[in-house]
């Protein structure tokens, strides 16, 4: 019988997490989950330890991982509990693991994702911040390591289905022949919404999104467009493009998740339904098929596919992002950083929608871009960025 593909899942109680388990518990017979971790959702985390009895779990807290090493040995589950940073850059470098899915929302999934890099791993990312924060650094690094770097966005990963089978982020520059890419976005739920009512939006609308189901965080910055904004750079890093060949287009619809021009007059795209076991299933699998549990497009169900220009009005952030990639650096680490704190404070009512891109320019505008990126200086501005907007915002 042969050897089953051992995945460690970071970020297992959120979207992505869930929906991976959910792929894998189709194809057991070719993956075993080796790890699965949690920021604090500790009934969730034991709910996967039980299904899936991984040989470890990893939770934030020290307290709860005590916890939960108590509840599984009761329920007569071997899956020894961790706790910690640093046990999340241990198993993801572990010598054991086939494949990473770094699902950590936000800047601090940059240290396990940049672990599982160095140890060679198959690593699928789906959580944006890494690839934002210092993407070329990391691309540097897989090329060292002989990692294999996959991208799960539904959007990125849809330009990589669009790309030769065997592509992936660390053999960008041998891909030829690309005229223009074409990233697609919903616009998200405000996009009809007068801007006049922007001050009045609350979190539950910014999170309203018509297609997906994601968590606040993504939501609201799919209400901002900050989201495809973050990732433009992404697609930069990911797909060894120059920003002026890259075009966001608005598709409400959301059965286009992005194309590809070729300089012989032809566009790939790639089309499906709104779910994200397929990027999921893709980038496991890869350069393979495999099920995803997702439902089949039915194209005599669909009505007309729209395509728009965005309104730069209505979404500030895609004016800003390309100042950003301009500047280079340390400022898409800094957009990053205060994208996620006014973000925060938003959904806790501490400033109005319309606030949050502004704060996020005072932040680029108060801040020095260095242009040496390593980890270390990464990491230090994005701290340094956290504590500047949040007293912005005071």
């Amino acid at each position: 019988m042969a050897k089953t593909e051992q995945v460690c899942v970071l970020g297992s109680t959120g979207s992505i997490g869930e929906n991976t388990l959910d792929v894998i518990s189709r194809q057991l017979d070719r993956y075993s989950v080796f790890a699965i971790s949690a920021n604090k959702n500790l009934k969730k985390l034991y709910s996967q330890c039980q299904k899936f009895r991984p040989q470890f779990a990893i939770i934030n807290n020290s307290d709860a991982a005590q916890k939960l090493s108590t509840q599984l040995a009761q329920s007569n589950v071997a899956t020894e509990v961790l706790s910690g940073q640093q046990a999340l850059t241990q198993i993801a470098a572990n010598a054991d693991v086939d494949t990473v899915m770094a699902g950590i929302v936000g800047s601090a999934g940059l240290p396990s994702t940049l672990a599982a890099i160095d140890a060679g791993k198959k690593v699928l990312v789906a959580n944006k911040e890494p690839i934002v924060m210092a993407g070329q650094f990391m691309l540097d690094r897989a090329r060292k390591s002989g990692a294999k770097v996959l991208p799960v966005d539904s959007e990125h990963n849809a330009i990589m289905q669009c790309l030769p089978d065997d592509y992936c982020a660390v053999n960008n520059n041998k891909v030829t022949g690309i005229k223009r890419i074409y990233l697609t976005g919903s616009g998200g739920p405000l996009r009809t919404l007068p801007l006049e009512q922007f001050d009045a939006v609350t979190p539950e609308q910014a999170c309203a999104h018509p297609n997906w189901v994601m968590g606040p965080k993504i939501s609201v910055d799919s209400a901002t467009m900050m989201n495809k904004a973050l990732e433009l750079i992404e697609a930069c890093v990911l797909f060894g493009q120059d920003q002026s060949n890259i075009e966001i287009v608005i598709h409400p619809q959301s059965i286009i998740h992005s194309m590809v021009a070729f300089i012989d007059g032809s566009i790939v795209a790639q089309l499906g339904t709104a779910d994200m076991r397929i990027p999921i299933a893709s980038a496991l699998a890869w350069p393979d098929r495999i099920e995803s549990g997702a439902a089949d497009l039915d194209f005599l169900q669909l009505s007309a596919l729209e395509f728009e220009q965005p309104d730069y009005d209505r979404y500030p952030s895609l004016n800003l992002v390309r100042d950003v990639i301009e500047a280079g650096g340390t400022a898409p680490a800094i957009m990053n950083a205060a994208n996620e704190v006014a973000v925060d404070a938003f959904l806790q009512k501490r400033i109005k929608f319309s606030q949050i891109v502004d704060l996020v320019e005072k932040s680029l505008d108060k801040s020095d871009i260095d242009n040496d990126i390593d980890l270390e200086s990464v990491i230090a501005v994005d701290q340094q960025t956290r504590v500047l907007t949040s007293q912005l915002i005071h």
